[in-house]
């Protein structure tokens, strides 16, 4: 029940985020026993670059405290849908916080909306969703791998999360969403190598009074793609983003500037020369020296309110018309 709500304390069964440095971070279960390969019940320990964790020791620690490991130090941290997707068992490729950030900004996500996803994947963006929507909306998310739908449906259990998503096995670009989420949904996210098969079943599960939707695809072929179909089945305000991340690194670094007491004056009472420039350490922010590489495009547009498609159904007949007169 970690991830529904803050608490103080670690209780038995809770996934908790040990945080070792900025690029060890491991999410681990605060469980005593866990099951051997050979089925048996054993001690849980994890172990990690500064020592062994028994993970029984976890309960009752309150969170953001600092545990001692035999061979150093590291801190217990309440989760997060940023800190999950640090560090998921990745069955698919995941979609990280800049593009989730993005896509739950764009599709305008508030508490109480009703959320259609697919595919599901490692969850990655289904925690992220939750967070936006609960707690009186609720996530349908869909992927056609039998596997990895058990294991996410595991997991939101397992996470307190299984009172605001639905899990369902199913080819949405063959079979649609299914007649019960028809004019049901306020936003529908779409992660398919083929999404143009699945907008006009997406279409019809937005809400009469209209709502976003978003495809995440890694070509630009498939976003073009996308796009013809969006304006078909009647979207608008069509936008393709690519989100970057840089991160800076903060150093301190010497650098060379003009001495200034050279230009009243090159040389020194005893007849030397002054140093034209001399040296000063500054603390200064370096941007990397490569930049992160592309992850995809994110197309976003909006389904207007019935009323408006059909007055603009209207015009379209009407202009065509007047073409044939």
């Amino acid at each position: 029940m970690s991830f529904d709500g803050f608490k103080t304390l670690i209780k038995e069964g809770d996934t908790v985020i040990l945080y070792l440095t900025i690029h060890q971070v491991y999410a681990v279960t605060a469980e005593s026993k866990t099951l051997s390969k050979k089925g048996t019940l054993v001690d849980n320990v994890f172990q990690t670059p500064y020592g062994a964790l028994k993970c029984g020791d976890l309960i009752n620690k309150e969170y953001g405290s600092k545990i001692n490991l035999s061979k150093g130090w590291g801190y217990i941290l309440q989760p997060t849908p940023e800190l999950w997707t640090l560090t998921l068992p990745h069955r698919t490729q995941i979609i990280y916080t800049p593009d989730a950030s993005m896509i739950v900004l764009q599709l305008e996500l508030s508490p109480g909306n009703i959320v259609i996803e697919c595919g599901t994947g490692s969850g990655s963006l289904s925690h992220a969703l939750i967070r936006s929507i609960k707690p009186h909306g609720h996530l349908y998310t869909f992927d056609f791998h039998e596997n990895r739908v058990n294991i996410a449906q595991r997991e939101f259990n397992s996470h307190g999360l299984s009172k605001y998503v639905t899990v369902q096995q199913q080819d949405v670009c063959a079979d649609g969403f299914g007649t019960e989420l028809e004019r049901k949904a306020d936003a529908v996210f779409l992660d398919l190598p083929h999404p143009w098969l699945a907008i006009p079943h997406a279409a019809k599960c937005i809400k009469d009074t209209g709502g976003r939707i978003c495809s995440f695809s890694p070509c630009i072929e498939q976003v073009q793609k996308a796009c013809l179909k969006l304006k078909d089945v009647g979207f608008q305000e069509l936008q393709t983003v690519e989100v970057l991340q840089t991160q800076y690194s903060v150093q301190t670094k010497s650098l060379s500037v003009l001495n200034l007491e050279f230009l009243k004056s090159p040389r020194l009472d005893n007849g030397s020369v002054k140093n034209e420039k001399e040296s000063i350490r500054t603390l200064t922010a370096a941007p990397p020296v490569q930049q992160p590489g592309h992850t995809g495009f994110l197309t976003f547009a909006t389904l207007p309110p019935i009323w408006a498609r059909n007055i603009r159904i209207t015009l379209d007949e009407c202009n065509n018309a007047e073409i044939d007169e």
